[in-house]
Formats: C-alpha cells, sequence, structure tokens
C-alpha cells in the first residue's frame, strides 16, 4: 500500500504520478466555500438569538437559544437521509449538490432579513440544502477512489478533502467578526450566502473532472421503492414528530425530554432509525455484514457530535461569560486599523449582560475606560485552525505507522477519536477549576487547548468515518448510508443542544464537563466491545 503524499501538491491530477484524482481539487474547494456559508452562519447564531432586538438580534432567552440551537444542528444533519436518497435513486449527485447550495444560499440571504418570519423560513430553507448537498459531495469523494489506481489512499483522500472544511470555517468568523462590527448581522449573514454561491460556482466550472463518478447504480429486489419509503417513512416522520410535540405535554404535563421540540425531534427520527434496521434485516447476505457494521458505528458516534457541537453553544457562552478576552496592545492596535476590535466601555450602572459582569471589585477598572477584546465568534476559529494545522501531521503519522505495518484500522482510528474527546472535556474541568480558584475570567488558552485536544479526536474520527461508510456501503446505496452517517451526527447534534440547555442548571460548570467525559467513555468502551468484529468484517470484504 503506497503512503499517502502531502509534500508539493498533494492534489496533484497528473495520470499515473498522482494518488490523488483531479476531482478531489474540484470538490475540495467546493466544499471549503460551503463549509465558509455554514459555519459562518452556526458561528454567530447563538449570539446572534441572544442580542437584543434593539441591537439587531432576535432577544431569546438562554433556554429558548439553546431549544432553537440544537433543532437546526439535528435537523440539518437528518435531511441528508432524504437528500441522499433521492439523489442514489432519482437526481444522482451533482444535480443534488447544485440545488442543495442554492437552497443553503437563499437562506443565508434571507437570515440578512430581519424579523421572526424570514428567520424561521430562511432556517428551513437551510435544512433542506444542506440534506441535498452534505452526503453528496462526501459520496463523490468516495466514487472518486474506486479507480485502482487511488483506492489505496481513500482515507488520505478524505483527510485532505476534511482540511478544506476547515480552511472555510476557520477564514468564516474573521469576516463574521468584521461584517458584524461595522455593518450589523445582516450583513454577516449575508457574507454566508455570497461563500455558498461562490461554492456552487466552482462546483459549476469544475463538474468535468467528477462526472464519471456520478453514476447511479441500479436498485435490488430487496431495496424497498421510493414511494414506500415516502409512505412507510417519511409521512411517519411528519406524524411522529407532531405526536411528539403535542402528547407528552398534554398525557404527562411537560415535555419528556426538557421541551416540545426535543419530543418532536427524537420521536420523529424513530421511523428513520427503523428503516435503517430493516434495511439491514433484508440486505443481501454479501451486504448485511457490511450494513450492520455501519450502523454499530453510527450509534457509537452520536456521542462525539454531541460533544464536539458544545463549541457553538455551551463553549460559546464560555467563551462570551466566562474568558479573558481582552486583547494584548500590539494585537489591539492593529485590530483597530482594520476594524476588528470589539469595545467594551466599563460603566458601573450597566454592568448586567456586559462584559465586565461577575468581575470582582479588584479587577474593574475605572468607570468609562474601554477594553478592546477579541469578538467571541473568533474562537470558533480555533478549531479548524488545529484542524489545517494538525491534518499533515496525522496523516503523516498514518503514514508512518503504515510504512512499519502497524497502522490501526479506520474503526480502531474512530475509537481512538472517541476517547480523546473526551480528553478535551478534561481541559475544561481544568479551566473552571483555575475560575473557582479566583481568576474570575479565564485565560483563552484553556479553550485553545481544549479545541487542540478535540480535533485530534475529530482527525482520528470524522473523516474516517466518512471514509468507512464509502468503504462498507453497497454501491447502489452509498449517498443513502451516508445519510446514515449524517443522522448519526443528527441525533448527536440534537442532543448537544439538550446537554447544553443544562449549562445554567450546573453551579459547578465542571460537573457538566465532567458529564461529557462519562458520555465518551461509555461510547469508547462500547467501539472497543465492537472493534474485533469490525476488524473482521473489513477483512471479508478484503478492506483495509
Amino acid at each position: 500500500m503506497n503512503e499517502p503524499e502531502l509534500k508539493g501538491d498533494p492534489l496533484s491530477s497528473k495520470q499515473g504520478t498522482s494518488k490523488h484524482p483531479k476531482g478531489l481539487y474540484v470538490l475540495f474547494f467546493s466544499e471549503m466555500w460551503e463549509r465558509f456559508g455554514y459555519y459562518l452562519m452556526l458561528g454567530i447564531f447563538s449570539l446572534y438569538m441572544l442580542d437584543s432586538v434593539e441591537h439587531g438580534g432576535m432577544g431569546f432567552d438562554a433556554k429558548t437559544k439553546s431549544d432553537i440551537y440544537g433543532t437546526y444542528i439535528g435537523l440539518v444533519y437528518l435531511t441528508p437521509f432524504i437528500g441522499g436518497l433521492l439523489a442514489d435513486r432519482i437526481l444522482g449527485y451533482r444535480k443534488s449538490i447544485v440545488i442543495g447550495g442554492l437552497l443553503m444560499a437563499a437562506g443565508y440571504l434571507g437570515l440578512a432579513i430581519p424579523g421572526p418570519e424570514t428567520f424561521y423560513i430562511s432556517l428551513l430553507l437551510i435544512i433542506l440544502g444542506n440534506g441535498f448537498f452534505k452526503p453528496n459531495i462526501s459520496t463523490l469523494v468516495g466514487n472518486l477512489y474506486n479507480d485502482d489506481r487511488y483506492k489505496a489512499n481513500k482515507d488520505a483522500g478524505y483527510n485532505i478533502f476534511y482540511m478544506g472544511i476547515n480552511i472555510g470555517a476557520f477564514v468564516c468568523n474573521f469576516v463574521a467578526a468584521y461584517m458584524r462590527i461595522n455593518y450589523g448581522w445582516g450583513w454577516a449573514f449575508g457574507a454566508a450566502g455570497v461563500g455558498m454561491l461562490i461554492g456552487v460556482g466552482v462546483f459549476l466550472a469544475g463538474t468535468r473532472h467528477i462526472r464519471h463518478a456520478d453514476v447511479l447504480k441500479p436498485t435490488q429486489k430487496e431495496d424497498m421503492p421510493l414511494s414506500k419509503i415516502m409512505a412507510y417513512v417519511l409521512l411517519p416522520v411528519f406524524i411522529c414528530g407532531a405526536i411528539g410535540f403535542i402528547v407528552p405535554a398534554k398525557v404527562f404535563g411537560a415535555p419528556l425530554l426538557g421541551t416540545p421540540s426535543n419530543d418532536a425531534f427524537i420521536i420523529g427520527c424513530i421511523p428513520v432509525i427503523i428503516f435503517y434496521i430493516s434495511l439491514w434485516k433484508k440486505a443481501a447476505a454479501e451486504d448485511k455484514n457490511g450494513i450492520g457494521a455501519l450502523l454499530s458505528v453510527f450509534f457509537c458516534v452520536i456521542v462525539f457530535w454531541a460533544v464536539f457541537h458544545q463549541n457553538g453553544d455551551a463553549l460559546t457562552v464560555w467563551a462570551k461569560d466566562h474568558t479573558n478576552r481582552e486583547m494584548p496592545a500590539a494585537v489591539a492596535s492593529v485590530a483597530e486599523k482594520v476594524n476588528m476590535a470589539q469595545i467594551a466601555t466599563y460603566d458601573p450602572e450597566n454592568v448586567k449582560g456586559s462584559y465586565f459582569e461577575g468581575m470582582s471589585a479588584a479587577e474593574l477598572p475605572a468607570p468609562g475606560t474601554s477594553l478592546r477584546l477579541f469578538s467571541t465568534e473568533l474562537y470558533q476559529s480555533v478549531n479548524p485552525f488545529w484542524v489545517v494545522l494538525l491534518t499533515p501531521v496525522v496523516v503523516g503519522f498514518w503514514g508512518f505507522m503504515r510504512s512499519r505495518k502497524k497502522e490501526p484500522s479506520t474503526p480502531a482510528k474512530i475509537t481512538l477519536g472517541l476517547f480523546i474527546t473526551g480528553l478535551s472535556t478534561l481541559v475544561m474541568v481544568g479551566a473552571v477549576s483555575a475560575v473557582q480558584s479566583g481568576d474570575v475570567k479565564a485565560s483563552s488558552w484553556w479553550l485553545i487547548m481544549s479545541y487542540c485536544v478535540i480535533t485530534v479526536g475529530e482527525l482520528c474520527l470524522s473523516p474516517m468515518g466518512l471514509s468507512l461508510v464509502s468503504k462498507l456501503s453497497p454501491p447502489r446505496l452509498t449517498a443513502l448510508m451516508m445519510g446514515g452517517w449524517f443522522l448519526s451526527t443528527s441525533v448527536g447534534n440534537k442532543l448537544s443542544g439538550m446537554l447544553s440547555g443544562l449549562w445554567e442548571k450546573f453551579e459547578d460548570k465542571s460537573h457538566f464537563f465532567l458529564m461529557n467525559f462519562a458520555l465518551c467513555v461509555v461510547a469508547t468502551l462500547m467501539m472497543l466491545f465492537l472493534l474485533k468484529w469490525l476488524r473482521r468484517v473489513m477483512a471479508e470484504k478484503n478492506i483495509h
């Protein structure tokens, strides 16, 4: 097996010498711009909902904010089930990606228009658009590596693709901060829409390099017809969601899972989960083990997404309320020149809700003193920064291990990623300890190092999960099974909002992070239990 080449141009397209296909270039930059828009919106989403109507925000309280945040990032990864299914059966991957990109662009631009009506309609457009875009561009990456020349480098290809995701996610928050500080929320959301349109343009310009990978496979007799899926799966999703929203509160006097939307989401997912289980039960003998292995992994990684996506909610609140965001003088002078500094002026009569709330009297500056602060959303760029920095290190390490025939299997990498994710929460336990020991505002380095640790876990898990789906899925069901991967992301994302909703209930915030650590340990143990069987399934299919 060849070691992935990351020196020079890792996306070189010269046939015969390239270790990665030319189409990866196109998908890399298309996804980079798509994620620029997605993470720009997500980075300011909680802050926008908490900001007052007078300042252009939505004026929601913390509980409503967490409920909407969790529901949104849950639904945005639930719809890939539908988008993957329609791409596999009818539309094809390229057409689905273009439809999804345009819907998402419309949603971001809609958020630039103030008002609750456009707010919810815009979120719906983004949710539907991501369903068409996300599973199908990830599927195309895998299809490009079906060529025997490239098969050995599929894991590395997904790592490189993942780097594109995070370049977009890194840059976007600086754009968001600049636009928000200087022009307002609407212009920041508008920038997300423009980024998405650029991504669609890049994809259309390079479509000739991926046309050969957009091939629909004929259905088999055991595959459920599309009409039955609509009747037996999608319709019940809406019915179960409505039941979940209304019935528990009526019957039990209160929602089962904290809010009606939590009940609606989890109960609404049940028909989709049943569909994937039935897909496994009815699968032909040669497909059964591969589908079963993927479903097992999907279940375990729910916890990863539940912890990881608290970066947009609980950790954003930590950055806003408990982190020392004051700029060093040298940085502040540069930031002011480019209008990137957030200015906080101490007014003893208006401390509540300001940066100065909670500070001890000894630390408070003189009245009228202005501080230059890093904008809260900039902390959202720390994780993608680490991804871009550490991806070559992680890929190089796997290549080094492979050269010595000691490279872990893809499921083993995912297991390691879960455990490392748990360790990142212990870093935040240290941050809480630092605050409780007398530092009213924690150093930014706590967040930076927590993101560093979770990024290592992410690189072991997330791109490897995409690669595993591409390896083990029956070819005709690849986008549908990619939708299953994003279904696990969806449930985890919703769980992240539910967990973040508990933030205010923990007087000692270290207990909040210890709870997350315990969840990661349980998920890691589950993967360890499955590991031997997963390796055997991959060996049966002659997959490494």
